[in-house]
Parts: C-alpha cells; structure tokens; sequence
C-alpha cells in the first residue's frame, strides 16, 4: 500500500506517520511506501531514514502534479492554515485550504480514472464547522446530526472541503472520510497561529518553568482531545468499512468536555502551586470570541458505535505530555 499523508512535518502529521510505519499496515495491507509532504522535511527520530519513508518539501499547491506521478491507495489530508491565520490572511486561508483540497480531489479522480479503483480520501476537518447562527442558535449539545454553522473563514472552509469529500465520494472518485477533530491537547513544541494554541500553552509552557497568558476567563469551556486518543480516531475512521463509517457526511470525534479553570486545577494538582501560578489570565476579546463560538459538549454516537470513546480527565491528558516529553 502506498501512502500519502500531508501536512506531515506537522505534530498530529508526524505522530500518523509515526503510527503507521510502526504498525507496519492499513486496512489489512502491507505499507509499501509512505510519502510526506509539507514546507519542510519532518524531524523526528523515529521517521527521519525510515526505509519506507519518502519525503517531498515545497508548497503543496505546486506540489500536487509532481506528487501524483505516481498512484496512492490512501491519502490523509492534514495539512491547513489555521483559525487565526485564516482570519488574518483570508487570501491565504482560501489557498491553503480550499484550492489545495480541490487540486487534490481531483488528482485522485483522474487516478480513479485511470485504475478503475476508488482510493481512500481521509480529511482532517474541525469542531469549528459549527457555531450559533441568529437563525440556528448553536445547541447546548453537539448531536451527530447538528448542523453546522459556521461563524469564521476556518470553519466555513472546512465545512465547504467536507461537502467536496463528500460529493466526490458519492460519484466513487474516492472512498472518502471526514473526521472532526477536537482541539488536540497538550501539544509539544512552539505556539502556532492557531486561536486555541493556547489550550496547549498554558499547561506546556508552565512545566518548562516559563510564564503563559490566557487569553480567556477561567469558565469557558471547551472539547479537548489528548494527542493518543486523536491518532486512535483516524485510524479508526480510516479503518472501518464503508458501512461501518455510515454514510458519506463527517463525523465528530469524542471529546473531553473541561473548563479552563479545571485544566489549570489539574495542572496544580500534577505539578504543584508555583507552577500553575505562572499562568495569568489576560482576555484577548479576538481570541475570546472564536474560542467561545466553538461547541464544548459533544454527543458522538457514531464515533461510539465503533469503539472509540474520549479522554478520562484532563489530568490523564498532562500525564500523557509528561510521558511523551520524556520519551
């Protein structure tokens, strides 16, 4: 089997990629080669000189035709530009995710074309398709059926990508699936341009011993997801047979439903006072406003139906980042 993940220099693009050279299969067959593409080559120890491992840099766009020569039998689309980005960079945002899903879709459709063999299509879409509109307030429980309103660039994009899948699904170009990821926490390493980065930031940087802002009041609540349990759920997407999958529209993933002040107890109660006194709560009203449009509490029953379920607590999700830090 031939792979293709984008986006897979990235943190959740590079735990996939690490998930499925060590399981060594997909769907049952032999990973033959696994190709990455992203602006840059991934870091890690445990991918860099993996045998199976090919990589490809560059703007994804002007990547696409030379990536193509050759067939994939799946693809995982992970690659975006993020909330605050699209909202800064709207020119950006349309480029980065909705010519670049386009040029994709229709590159595995001319492979169908030509193999007669529909490949597997896995987008990374978000929570951020939903928010309350005047006209359809936002439901205090996400449902699998809910309908999605979205109230920024980000989540308008996502949402208009899943329909794309979608459709090109119906027509058997590919074997689409679309799974809504949760916010993923506690992420490693630097923040990005993300309005939720801060979900990672103010329990990362505080175990470094380095001061963190947060940009929300201390009861907004939100649906998280440790890094684990996100890679287990699009496996499990990409996994399960079309029936299974039920249907052609997406679904959410299981969420941890916690508020910002619980996170920061559960901080305390990891590593202690000092340290989670170096967080201090600063409102930023731009940051405040696309966080708190975003849904806290989720009812995925289809996401159940095949085994997966969310995190325990938010203290388990800390303990999981120690570990992986320590790794």
């Amino acid at each position: 089997m031939n792979i293709l993940i984008t986006g897979g220099a990235g943190f959740l693009g590079t735990l996939l990629t690490r998930a499925i050279l060590e399981r060594g299969t997909l769907r049952g067959q032999t990973v033959t080669s696994l190709t990455v593409t992203d602006l840059v080559a991934p870091s890690h120890p445990s991918v860099v000189g993996h045998p199976l491992l090919r990589v490809d840099t560059g703007d994804l766009l002007d990547r696409i035709d030379p990536l193509f020569a050759k067939d994939f039998d799946a693809v995982f689309h992970m690659s975006s530009a993020v909330s605050a980005e699209c909202e800064t960079n709207f020119d950006l945002g349309l480029r980065s995710n909705l010519d670049v899903t386009r040029r994709l879709l229709d590159a595995l459709r001319a492979q169908q074309g030509r193999t007669g063999v529909a490949p597997l299509f896995f987008f990374s879409s978000s929570v951020a398709v939903f928010g309350s509109d005047p006209a359809l307030p936002l439901a205090s429980v996400v449902q699998d059926g809910s309908l999605p309103t979205p109230q920024s660039s980000y989540g308008i994009h996502k949402f208009i990508c899943e329909q794309l899948v979608a459709d090109y699904t119906r027509k058997a170009y590919i074997d689409g699936r679309v799974a809504r990821l949760m916010t993923v926490s506690v992420r490693p390493g630097r923040p990005n341009g993300a309005a939720s980065s801060f979900l990672s930031g103010i329990i990362r940087e505080p175990l470094a011993g380095v001061a963190s802002v947060c940009p929300v009041e201390l009861s907004t609540a939100v649906a998280l997801s440790s890094p684990a349990t996100t890679i287990a759920g699009i496996l499990a997407v990409a996994e399960a047979s079309r029936e299974a999958f039920g249907g052609r529209t997406a679904l959410n993933l299981p969420a941890l439903t916690v508020t910002v002040g619980e996170m920061l107890q559960a901080l305390e109660e990891v590593a202690g006072k000092e340290v989670a006194r170096l967080v201090t709560v600063q409102p930023d009203p731009a940051i405040a406003r696309i966080v708190g449009g975003w849904p806290a509490r989720f009812d995925c029953q289809r996401t159940h139906r095949f085994g997966l379920k969310p995190d325990a607590s938010f203290k388990d999700i800390i303990l999981q980042y120690i570990q992986m830090t320590r790794a």
